[in-house]
């Protein structure tokens, strides 16, 4: 189900986007209201879910945990093994994504790992959940691109 945005509201949400620390001043300026216009308009687009928080982004290389990886875990299928599944997926701190998806593979995650050890280690606990397929991220062209009202605009030939 969409949210119906108008103009300022697409504004506001691509200004946060950009930087989500943006006081309520800036912002409102930005967009042509006043501090407390914007704020209850911020709130809104909280309350309705199309701004669901706000986050440092952090490159983790820099904390030092080099390696990014990639996993495909492909598990005999039934709810209760994909229940099982996701909690022990849930306790991997090296997971910092992960995606049910559809195809002849189960989940699509994304980890970052210490050393070709760590990796080593983090394969052989999702193996004992089901197979396994790994590549190692070289770099990331597109690492977080912001959503905005015209790119939407662009996808209804699609629709």
């Amino acid at each position: 189900h969409t949210v119906e945005l108008d103009a300022i509201a697409w504004k506001i949400v691509e200004c946060l986007q950009k930087n989500a620390r943006m006081p309520f001043a800036e912002l409102g300026r930005k967009v042509g209201l006043s501090t407390p216009a914007v704020a209850e308009r911020v709130h809104r687009l909280e309350e309705a879910g199309v701004i669901t928080g706000y986050h440092a982004c952090v490159d983790v290389s820099k904390l030092g945990v080099p390696i990014r990886i990639l996993m495909r875990l492909t598990i005999p299928g039934g709810d209760l093994q994909i229940s099982r599944t996701v909690t022990a997926i849930r306790e991997l701190t090296e997971i910092s994504r992960c995606h049910r998806i559809t195809g002849s593979e189960s989940f699509v995650i994304e980890a970052d790992v210490v050393s070709i050890r760590h990796m080593e280690a983090l394969i052989d606990r999702l193996s004992a959940l089901g197979a396994t397929s790994t590549s190692t991220v070289l770099s990331s062209p597109v690492e977080r691109r912001e959503f905005t009202a015209k790119q939407l605009e662009s996808y209804g030939r699609y629709a």
